[in-house]
């Protein structure tokens, strides 16, 4: 049943139609583990994209107009249709991600429990307009109301494709926003299903719009006039691309961008946790994660422990094909991401830095990086202060909590972070104080629909999930009248 999705001929859905994009080339999608052509779709364009806006310009002021109740209804449509064909895009993103079974099962979940969230905040809307003010004085009374910013393009990226384009697409909607997504040219099969879905549940034309395509399509998703917002989560450099190519315009635009999170090991530390707290944290997904928790600063009374533990567990983590039983880890998605980490290890194998496990490339075929440690790294190291985006871990030690906040913190990011403690108030007093949008105490990443996604820093503009993600989407109005 995947070749339904593997062998699509039309990639953009504008106006609550499929068509056969306008771009200029064939995009190639690629099997990360075997380096094989999986499908070959072809893609949108410039002209795409603007039919695309004007779609939804032309369908914003009746879905603006619909309850919240009614917009609930279309959102849990997306949640079912999700569900029902929960098999398929759980193998679709196996072979196009190289995700384990495990990590594809996660994220369909994860994009049907979003649609749900924002289904029951959709409702509470209608409730909640007109709220009265009482100004001082008593002269005048305020009236405040919610109101939807309007058409939003949206570009979402390769790591997690299904996931990502539900964050955006749930709370626009709910908020009675029309969108325009431009999926990643790398994975863009399974996003496809949204406009599949669509029309099973008869959303209003132009409500939602989909256009594959590469950097021809991004550049003119940004610059289109109809947009109201621009939603973008990837790298800070085509980041600061789009917030550039809508300054003219000065569009309010939300930016969820890259990490170099830290991980702390305190002295108390249960070593078993924290081995699972780590692992979890830059071996999830290969690495491949904005949150990737790759900087381990842990309590030098137990690093000897600790690194002995880990190094024994990344050694026996089980790399593979997604459709191998017992594979824990995948390969890298892309090629040039796969080329990029293996060229940062070698680097950082150059210049002396202790490679303890992994540090180079398995001998077959795909993009298959071997889980790698780097002992004791220099702070003023490429590997501790970039973002790699892959399964590379960099250590160092510290000798108190106040040092080990401070190394945390010395980083142009801030987008998440992670505590390991035996005692849980002294795990908070560190939560506290590590300047990121998202820390986790004992426990691997786990993010919930009504969690707030976001950080600080250079890690972006604006909040995700929540009624954060549901207030990026939504202007408020104040009505001031006579008593």
């Amino acid at each position: 049943m995947a070749e339904a999705l593997l062998e699509r001929e039309n990639t953009v859905f504008t106006g609550g139609q499929w068509k056969t994009g306008r771009g200029p080339e064939r995009l190639e999608v690629i099997d990360p583990s075997t380096g094989n052509v999986l499908s070959r779709v072809q893609a949108g364009g410039a002209e795409d994209v603007e039919k695309a806006a004007k779609a939804a310009m032309r369908a914003f002021d009746g879905w603006k107009r619909t309850s919240g109740a009614r917009r609930a209804e279309y959102l849990r449509g997306f949640a079912r249709g999700l569900q029902s064909r929960k098999t398929i895009l759980v193998r679709v993103q196996m072979h196009n991600n190289g995700k384990p079974r495990i990590e594809a099962e996660i994220d369909v979940d994860d994009a049907i429990a979003t649609f749900d969230y924002y289904a029951t905040l959709a409702e509470g809307l209608d409730a909640n307009q007109d709220a009265r003010v009482d100004h001082a004085g008593g002269a005048h009374v305020g009236l405040v109301r919610q109101e939807p910013v309007g058409p939003v393009g949206m570009i979402v990226p390769w790591n997690f494709p299904l996931v990502t384009s539900a964050w955006k697409i749930a709370p626009a909607l709910a908020a009675g926003c029309t969108a325009v997504m431009k999926t990643s040219e790398m994975t863009p099969l399974n996003e496809l299903v949204y406009g599949d879905i669509a029309i099973e549940i008869g959303l209003p034309a132009g409500v939602l719009n989909i256009v594959t395509g590469g950097a021809e399509v991004g550049i003119a998703l940004s610059r289109a006039p109809q947009f109201r917002k621009i939603s973008f989560t990837g790298s800070n450099m085509i980041g600061a691309k789009v917030m550039e190519a809508v300054s003219p315009r000065c569009l309010p635009v939300s930016l969820e961008l890259g990490g170099k999170s830290p991980i702390v090991v305190t002295a108390d530390a249960d070593i078993d946790t924290a081995v699972d707290c780590i692992m979890g944290g830059v071996f999830f997904n290969a690495g491949q994660m904005c949150s990737a928790t790759s900087r381990l600063i842990v309590d030098k009374s137990i690093e000897p422990e600790l690194i002995e533990a880990l190094t024994e567990r990344t050694r026996a983590l089980a790399v593979g094909s997604p459709f191998e039983d017992g594979t824990e880890m995948g390969p890298l998605t892309t090629s040039a991401q796969c080329h990029k980490v293996l060229w940062m290890i070698e680097e950082a194998k150059s210049d002396g830095l202790d490679c303890i496990t992994g540090g180079g490339a398995f001998d077959r075929d795909g993009h298959f990086v071997k889980p790698t440690i780097f002992r004791d790294v220099p702070h003023d190291h490429t590997i501790w202060r970039d973002e790699i985006f892959g399964p590379v871990l960099a250590t160092t030690t510290v000798s108190s909590d106040e040092e080990a906040i401070a190394v945390a913190n010395d980083t142009n990011y801030g987008l998440v972070g992670s505590v390991v403690s035996g005692d849980w108030s002294r795990a908070k007093a560190v939560a506290d104080r590590i300047e990121a949008g998202q820390i986790w105490i004992n426990t691997p990443q786990i993010v919930y629909p009504d969690s707030a996604w976001g950080g600080f820093k250079q890690s972006g503009i604006g909040r995700e999930l929540g009624p954060w993600g549901l207030s990026g989407y939504l202007g408020v109005k104040h009505i001031l009248s006579r008593a």
